[in-house]
């Protein structure tokens, strides 16, 4: 009789996360380093990294890396991917999770540097990100973007700012093309339109907001949930867009 052969074990899934050292990112990798995954962790930081690694639990931080990389320097970007897939070999999920924004943002007195500096960080980098990390998944024929925008892309606010805005609805754009042009090859990816978070963002605000504002909003895990929601659906299915906000949202 033939014998049967058997089914080699599936590959551990990948991550990578970036504006991991604190925030959403920092949330999203541990999650993920709960879930089982292994995880690249990157940030500007290094010692931002060293701290998320640290609040891991001790058995799963030998499938934890950090690697430091602004995502601003599109040498340091390709230089990134490659030292992550040179040690995991693959990647099932990118998720960018890094962003800014500046204190003085509202039209009358936002200048082209700041503007171009938030337009880099948000939209050109992750951009870059993305284009390092596309060859490794269509060889793979799998694998799920996840960008962190805002409600900002989805409708222009004062407290944004308008770098923030246009940076945002860029973001929104860049995941509807990931899904136009790379749906065919397996791939797939999903926009978070969060609402007010509680995170060291706010901090950049012109007025932070108080302890009692900060109470009512999310939290970054609660983010993270979304992320691993939209990449641990089966390949077969897209969510494209994930819109979530504060239950009570302060009115004061």
């Amino acid at each position: 009789m033939p014998t049967s052969k058997k089914k080699s074990p599936a590959p551990v899934p990948v991550a990578v996360v970036t504006g991991a050292g604190s925030g959403v990112g920092r949330a999203t990798a541990l999650k993920f380093a709960a879930g089982g995954w292994r995880v690249v962790l990157v940030g500007r930081r290094p010692e931002a990294l060293a701290e998320t690694i640290a609040l891991a639990p001790k058995a799963r931080r030998k499938d934890l890396l950090a690697l430091p990389c602004d995502l601003g320097a599109p040498a340091a970007v390709a230089a990134m991917a490659r030292a992550a897939l040179q040690r995991f070999g693959r990647i099932d999920a990118l998720i960018n999770a890094a962003g800014t924004n500046i204190p003085r943002r509202a039209l009358g007195e936002l200048t082209l540097a700041d503007y171009t500096a938030v337009m880099d960080a948000n939209v050109n980098g992750v951009l870059t990100l993305v284009q390092a990390f596309l060859p490794a998944m269509r060889a793979q024929a799998s694998g799920t973007i996840v960008l962190v925008g805002s409600e900002a892309g989805l409708q222009a606010s004062p407290k944004a700012g308008a770098a923030y805005v246009v940076s945002k609805f860029g973001i929104t754009g860049l995941t509807q093309t990931i899904n136009a042009e790379e749906r065919p090859r397996g791939l797939r990816a999903c926009c978070i339109f969060p609402g007010d978070i509680d995170t060291p963002l706010l901090n950049k605000r012109p007025a932070p907001p108080p302890p009692e504002a900060r109470a009512r909003m999310m939290q970054p895990e609660d983010i993270a949930d979304c992320a691993w929601f939209a990449a641990t659906l089966p390949q077969r299915a897209t969510v494209e867009e994930i819109v979530v906000r504060p239950s009570r949202p302060w009115t004061g």
